[in-house]
């Protein structure tokens, strides 16, 4: 199948070469022109496990191709993902700019061919609509602007046919003929860190159609991916429903799991009070099955781009409706409380962090990505700059991006040299080289040996031995 996927950011690229290496023949388009030069040269311009070898590789298939303009992209496609960015209004709402641009463009320049249209970006409930109609109203300006040309005006004032359009161009083959298309919403569920396992053996598809043709179109555009997991055993659900629902099914998914990792949170907090350990706890009611054990680990809160844009727009949305949502406002507020848990800690055991060397180990949100933005990791960094501490700080894969972003710490090399005369490390983020360090070497650099534990994954054990000092969450 001819499949564009506008937008090559963390969505739209892990996305677009997945479906290439399904066998689809993909077209990215970016209108970020260094950075589509960049993919073209084999740069790829996240850090994501597994995407950069893949990419290489479907590159050099002839199956997967960049371009930065819509006239390139579009006109062939059976298929088109819009994966943009949507991020949060001051207001809380989403910021829809991007979308309403590339909903208009590809309008410009459909094909005349069926096509299906598929909302790939997480957009507020009810945009499935709104989409149609500015593709509707960029085929208009489209069919306007192609029946205003010079050449058709001349044509017809001399009695001669109209100029065939050059191949690609925003004009229709045929007169009176309007492109065909359908919305469709197919939320993503992808991980950064795990985005292309994610893809390829995803837990579920969720498609929100209007019409059974736009179902069949999808039903054939991941049936190779389906009889990819069948082949390895593994059934993966297909569900189909209206569009609204596809779109609630993504949000109301994120806001779960944020509320989840808030509820443990709130329990961690008050295990430290009675004197009862949260990781215990944890294993206990995670048994259940109604509960579950994922994403149930105490620590610092969450961060990323999804959960704090989505549940704010959820929660705007309820607004817009007349409805206070107000079990979502108390899960941002315990996350955002949550973050700055670790200073506290700090405070309890060094008393005055003025003129304090303070070592943070980890700075992308989660581990597995290079992804800073509203990592916990910059709040803690610029609050102890503002209590006088001296900050340094390592992550795995985040340095460039950290340096970009201006992190207010020292970048160190490494675990060890960020420690160097430390009186407290913070681990921030669980990167698995953190829990299998050469301790006595730790023990040697630090000026005071204090560990605080912002994701609960060290070896208590192992660390009082060691001759530490350990501060876990909840603990």
């Amino acid at each position: 199948m001819q499949i564009t996927v506008v937008g090559t950011g963390y969505v739209g690229l892990v996305t677009g070469t997945c479906l290439a290496q399904l066998g689809h023949q993909v077209t990215c388009l970016d209108v970020d022109h260094a950075k589509i030069l960049a993919l073209r040269a084999g740069k790829v311009p996240i850090f994501e496990p597994g995407l950069e070898p893949l990419v290489h590789g479907q590159q050099a298939s002839g199956r997967l191709q960049f371009v930065d303009n819509y006239e390139d992209a579009v006109r062939r496609a059976e298929a088109l993902f819009i994966c943009v960015g949507t991020p949060s209004l001051p207001n809380g709402g989403a910021d829809m700019s991007y979308v309403e641009a590339a909903a208009r463009s590809i309008g410009e320049h459909l094909g005349p061919q069926y096509c299906v249209i598929i909302n790939k970006s997480t957009v507020p409930i009810g945009s499935g609509d709104w989409v149609g109609m500015l593709v509707r109203q960029g085929i208009t300006r489209a069919a306007a602007l192609s029946a205003a040309s010079p050449a058709r005006v001349m044509a017809e004032a001399e009695g001669r046919d109209t100029p065939t359009p050059k191949a690609g161009a925003a004009t229709l083959t045929t007169p009176g003929a309007r492109p065909d298309f359908d919305v469709v919403s197919n939320p993503e569920f992808l991980r950064e860190g795990s985005a292309v396992e994610d893809a390829l053996n995803p837990d579920r598809i969720v498609i929100g159609a209007d019409t059974e043709r736009a179902v069949e179109r999808m039903r054939a555009l991941y049936a190779p991916l389906l009889r990819r997991n069948e082949t390895l055993g593994r059934h993966v659900p297909f569900v189909v429903t209206d569009r609204a629902s596809a779109e609630m099914v993504k949000y109301a998914s994120n806001a779960f799991l944020a509320t989840k990792i808030s509820f443990i949170n709130e329990i961690a907090n008050i295990c430290e009070r009675v004197g009862a350990d949260v990781t215990e706890v944890t294993r206990g009611i995670g048994l259940d099955d109604r509960i579950g054990r994922a994403f149930l680990n105490a620590g610092i809160g969450w961060g990323g781009s999804c959960f704090p844009k989505d549940l704010a727009s959820l929660s705007h949305t309820g607004r817009e409706y007349g409805y206070e949502s107000r079990l979502l406002d108390a899960v941002v507020d315990v996350n955002d409380s949550q973050k700055l848990v670790v200073i506290r800690k700090l405070q309890e055991r060094l008393k005055l962090v003025k003129g304090k060397t303070i070592a943070l180990w980890g700075l992308a949100f989660k581990p597995g990505t290079d992804d800073m933005r509203d990592a916990p990791s910059l709040l803690i960094a610029d609050r102890l700059s503002e209590m006088g501490a001296a900050v340094r700080a390592y992550d795995p894969e985040a340095m460039d991006a950290a340096r970009r972003r201006g992190v207010r710490a020292e970048l160190c090399k490494d675990p060890y040299d960020a420690a160097q005369d430390a009186d407290a490390v913070i681990l921030v983020t669980e990167w698995s080289e953190f829990a299998a360090l050469d301790w006595p070497r730790l023990h040697a650099v630090m000026r005071r040996r204090l560990i605080v534990d912002g994701r609960n994954c060290l070896d208590r054990t192992l660390l009082l031995w060691q001759g530490f000092e350990y501060c876990g969450i909840g603990r």
